[in-house]
This record gives structure tokens, sequence and C-alpha cells, in this order.
């Protein structure tokens, strides 16, 4: 059996992210199937697809949708036209069921399986697709299947997947020579599922809420078969890294013992660190903390749900401060119960974090299976069985979406290191250029004045 699996995820701002789940989904496909990986990254569209499509033959092709649209309410677009495009060029050259996934995906199951008009879908984690394919095989009914999705399935049901994960990665076949030109960034996981309750976050939805994680040793050994295959930055996917703090000083021990020697990076909650956590992390490689601190206000922490106050951050940043590493901070603006007070307290305490980038987020998009939908509802910005695919953003009533723009424009003046949104102008000039000179990583440090 044949199998194609695409990763459509063409968004390279504020850096472009190696498609790691399809890794996944390869390493659990059985032995018998002849797997080949496409990325829309590197590849001439459509001509390329079209010859793949021709000389492969799949039997099955897999689509894995990571990104519905790119989050920002100021500069709002969606890649549903693109989607579709790419779903009748299949179409137009290979007979192959086409079958859908990722994380995007996951979100709307029942609207994208009608806008796009697929065969099957799978909903959290792709290592589902050995069952659907053996039930269809077996001509067993897939409606039966947890996680399996048609257009007639109902109730869709994720639940995380609990038997073996394991993940395949060969330079020979894995798309890796456009992130080594890149930035030379490619990545890792070390677990799975998030036990926090963040207002707008779908990971709960997608991993489940309970952590599932990867020995320590293994993770060690996948980084240095990254490192080998000419990675010269590893980005950790992990919804926070420091989630539990016991699991990631593990990794970083067993990162000192299988000598990785490449910097990484990561996801971090602001949350009160045990003593020294950041410097062990930073003498295991560490280079680069991303901490999603969204406010610094505690009344709108609270709001958001977030598992940490204002003086955790504090905290955070100045012991990661401390230990050397480039910090960024990312906020969402305009949640629930957000006023002028509120915003201008976030903005004058982001004065006190030194030496650090911050990207601000003015407006939350909603999504399905969150607090924040529910509160959207409540309030009746939003309708029952309102289709969210298009984007919908959260804005408070206190203040409007012009004004938060407004005041974060006016403090961000002159600074290259406060960015609004994810600072498409400002990396799009600057990334290409440094990376063309042998630069890595991810690179917004240099913002930093």
């Amino acid at each position: 059996m044949k199998i194609l699996l695409v990763s459509v995820n063409t968004l390279k701002t504020p850096y472009p992210v190696y498609p790691l789940g399809l890794d996944y989904v390869a390493g659990a496909l059985d032995a018998g199937c002849a797997v080949k990986i496409v990325d829309l990254n590197d590849l001439d569209f459509p001509s390329g697809l079209e010859a793949i499509l021709r000389d492969f033959s799949p039997d099955f092709v897999g689509v894995s949708i990571r990104n519905i649209d790119n989050t920002d309410a100021i500069s709002s677009c969606d890649f549903l036209a693109e989607y579709k495009s790419l779903l009748r060029q299949i179409r137009e050259n290979s007979p192959a069921p086409i079958i859908l996934g990722g994380s995007g995906f996951t979100i709307f199951p029942r609207e994208i399986m009608q806008a796009l008009d697929a065969d099957y879908g799978i909903v959290g984690e792709g290592e589902r697709l050995p069952l659907l394919l053996r039930a269809l095989a077996n001509n067993a009914d897939v409606n039966l299947l947890p996680g399996i999705v048609t257009k007639k399935t109902e109730p869709i049901i994720c639940e995380p997947w609990r038997d073996q994960i394991r993940r395949h990665f060969d330079r020979e076949t894995s798309p890796v020579e456009f992130y080594l030109a890149s930035g030379g960034m490619l990545n890792l996981q070390t677990k799975r599922g998030c036990p926090f309750h963040c207002s707008y976050c779908t990971y709960p939805h997608i991993e489940g809420s309970r952590m599932r994680f990867f020995p320590p040793d293994k993770i060690a050994g996948e980084a240095r078969k990254l490192e080998q295959a000419g990675a010269k930055y590893i980005f950790i996917t992990d919804s926070a890294f420091n989630a539990s703090y016991e699991h990631s000083r593990a990794v970083a021990q067993a990162f000192i013992k299988a000598g990785v020697s490449i910097p990484w990076g990561g996801f971090f909650a602001p949350t009160l660190p045990p003593p020294r956590y950041f410097q062990e992390l930073a003498d295991a490689g560490l280079s680069h903390v991303e901490f999603g601190t969204e406010a610094l206000t505690d009344i709108m922490l609270k709001n958001l749900g977030k598992p940490f106050v204002v003086n955790n951050v504090y905290e955070a940043h100045a012991q990661a401060l401390q230990a050397g590493l480039n910090i960024a901070h990312y906020f969402l603006l305009g949640g629930p119960g957000e006023d002028r007070q509120t915003l201008l307290e976030t903005l004058d305490n982001a004065e006190k974090l030194e030496k650090s980038v911050f990207f601000f987020f003015c407006g939350i998009r909603i999504y399905p299976h969150t607090a924040l939908y529910d509160t959207a509802l409540l309030e009746g910005r939003i309708a029952a069985g309102q289709n969210l695919l298009s984007p919908v953003f959260y804005r408070s009533p206190h203040i409007t979406e012009k004004e938060i723009e407004k005041m974060v424009k006016e403090r961000a003046a002159g600074r290259f290191n406060w960015l609004v949104g994810a600072g498409e102008n400002k990396t799009a000039r600057l990334l290409p250029r440094l990376y063309k000179r042998g630069f890595c990583g991810p690179l917004w440090e240099r913002l930093i004045s």
C-alpha cells in the first residue's frame, strides 16, 4: 500500500515550521506501507505535486492541516481557498481517497470536511491512520472507530492516542532541506497533553489535558539524530515545555548525557520556577525562552485562566535573564474584562522586563471547545452553531480594537523589540537575509536593542 502524506502549511512568519506531525504518522504506519512525505514549503506547486501524484501513484493521500488562519486580528486571513485549490489538484491527478488530519482540522472537522469535500478525516493524533486503513481494507464500518470522521459521523469524538507513539525521521526521506537552509531549525516533542486551562487554548482538546511523557533518553536520542542530520537549532513544540518541571529537567540532563551540542528553545509558561531551573536548562543548551505571558495584570491573567500571576512572570523572567537566555513574551490583548486601565497596566509592566522581545496580538481568535467560546456565546458575540471557520475574534466590550492597536503602537513606536502581531514586516525583511548569511534559529533576539 502506498501512502502520500502532504503538509500544506506554507506560513513562514515569524519563521517556517518543520511538519513534525507527519513524522509521527509515518512512524505509526505498518512496515508494509510505502510512505512518501511532501512538504508544500519545499515544492513547486502545482506542477511538482502533479508529478509526484503521477509517479508515486498513491493508494491514499493524507493531507495535514496545521493552520486555519494566521490568528492575527489586525491582518486576518484564512487559508481555506488555498486548501480547496490543493484538493482540487489532487482530485484531478489521482483517484486516491483523501484523508484529512492535523491540529487545524481537529478544531473544525465537520466544517472542513464539508468545505473541502474530503473522503475521511482523523481528529486528534494522526497515529489513528493505520486503524482507518485496516478498516477500509476489511470493509468495516469506519464510523465505529473513535477519531475517524466521515461526512456522516455523529458525534465526532476526539480523544488522546494512548498506544505506542513512534517518530520516523530519516534525512533521506524527511523534508528537511528547506528548513536546514532557512534557519537550520528542526522540531522535537517531549510530551503531549496540557494540564493548564487557558481560556482561549485548543491544546487540551487536541492532545488531552493529561500529560503523556516521552522518555528523556529517547528524546535526547532524537535530538542527536536531528543534529546529525544537519540541524543547527532545535525547537521544542510542547504547548509549554515547563508544564512539568521534573520532566523538563530530566530532558535537559539527558541532553547533556547524550552530548547534544546545538542550541534549542521552546514555549514556556511563566509560572514560578524552582531555583536555578533556567540555569540548568541553559547548561544543557537552552538559548531561547518564549513565554506565553498574555497579560501583565492579575485581573486579566485570571480572566484568561492563566496558571500564574504577575509576580511569577517577573521571577521567571529574572531567572531566565540571569541564565543568559534570549527572552520573548507573547501577549493576547482585548480578552474578557480588558479595558484601558488593564491594557495600560500591561504595557507599563512590560517596561519592567529588561532585554526582551514583545509580541502583541490585538484580539483573541475564538475556537470551539474553549472557555472563551463559552464566554463569547454567553455574551452574544457569537451564535450557537455559528461557523467559525472564517476567523472570528473576541474583543472586550470595554475597549475597541482601534483603541488597543493605537495604544500598543504608540508605546511600541521606535522600538524594534515591540512588535504588533508576529511582526511580519520586520521579520520578513530581516530573517531571509540573515539566514542566507548563515545565521540560525528564530533570530528574534536580534531585535533587542
